[in-house]
């Protein structure tokens, strides 16, 4: 699994410094022989895979609160020990949503991001994959109320302020904005 998550590392271009700093990390990481995956919660080991993914519909994003990190996300989910990110999606996309996809309706990741989290449970590191997903704003949105005070649509310029402090530059990316040289 290694071998497919740095796979899916390879895939991303990065669209601005930060972005090359994180995937040469994750890659490090991945090569090191580190464990990749959370086998127990809430953070152990302390840095481990996350798939994010955007349900993205013309100029909007949906997006979650989400009652333990306290802020406005994507969804996403930890990637189960040796389950292929993109299957994480489809999983969660379930779990969250109660949104049905195939698996091979997720392309590859958008973005990586390195990000140390201080959730109310436990702070800890995730490498975090970023996806993009067609969505539907019509669809009515179903939501996990035990991890999410709410689910809703926002456009692109009117994301809320408690938010993923690497969501802008994920949707600058989405939308082909031209990255801050290095």
């Amino acid at each position: 699994m290694k071998h497919r998550v740095h796979f899916e590392l390879a895939a991303i271009t990065p669209h601005d410094a930060l972005e090359q700093e994180h995937l040469r990390g994750a890659l490090a990481w991945v090569d090191s022989g580190a464990p990749l995956f959370r086998v127990d919660k809430p953070a152990t080991p302390p840095k481990h895979l996350v798939s994010y993914f955007a349900l993205v519909a013309d100029d909007h994003v949906l997006l979650v609160d989400h009652r333990n990190a306290g802020l406005w996300l994507p969804t996403g989910g930890h990637v189960e020990p040796d389950e292929d990110p993109r299957a994480t999606v489809v999983r969660e996309l379930k779990e969250e949503l109660g949104v049905d996809i195939r698996l091979d309706r997720v392309g590859a990741p958008k973005m990586v991001t390195v990000t140390r989290t201080v959730g109310q449970s436990c702070g800890h590191v995730d490498v975090s994959l970023w996806y993009a997903i067609a969505g539907n704003r019509a669809a009515p949105i179903v939501f996990d109320p035990t991890e999410l005070h709410d689910a809703k649509w926002f456009a692109f310029s009117e994301i809320p302020l408690r938010r993923d402090p690497h969501l802008q530059r994920f949707l600058h990316k989405l939308r082909g904005i031209v990255p801050i040289a290095s």
